[in-house]
């Protein structure tokens, strides 16, 4: 089953997160436009761990996006870049952060880590 934007930011968990760069730190408000309503969250980046709040606070990077995108960005069904490109999401501040975005959520259930497919096509 599809599991929301909403439901994705509600579990998220202050954790060690490896997969982002040690060095970055910052905060990320993400508007979720869903008809005439916004949902504002608040993520604080820091020593490779994310924090969550419900917050309309600035910071240094602001993402605004329908619902529905932020839907498929959690499911893995597109990527931050790719929606962007494709003018479903705007940003505003700090591009890295965009990028830690990308390390954030979830990539499609399917998905497999390069060096895993390297390693058995080699074995073939």
């Amino acid at each position: 089953m599809a599991t929301s934007g909403t439901e994705f930011l509600e579990r998220l968990t202050s954790r060690r997160r490896p997969q982002l760069p040690e060095t970055l730190a910052g905060t990320i408000r993400l508007d979720l436009h869903d008809g005439g309503s916004t949902e504002h969250w608040y993520l604080t980046v820091h020593d490779q761990s994310v924090d969550v709040t419900r917050s309309p606070d600035d910071a240094d990077l602001v993402v605004r996006a329908d619902r529905e995108v932020f839907d498929r960005l959690v499911d893995g069904r597109t990527e931050v870049v790719q929606s962007l490109l494709r003018n479903e999401l705007t940003v505003q501040g700090h591009l890295a952060l965009l990028l830690a975005l990308r390390r954030i959520f979830p990539g499609p259930a399917d998905a497999r880590h390069p060096r895993d497919v390297a390693r058995e096509s080699l074995r073939r």
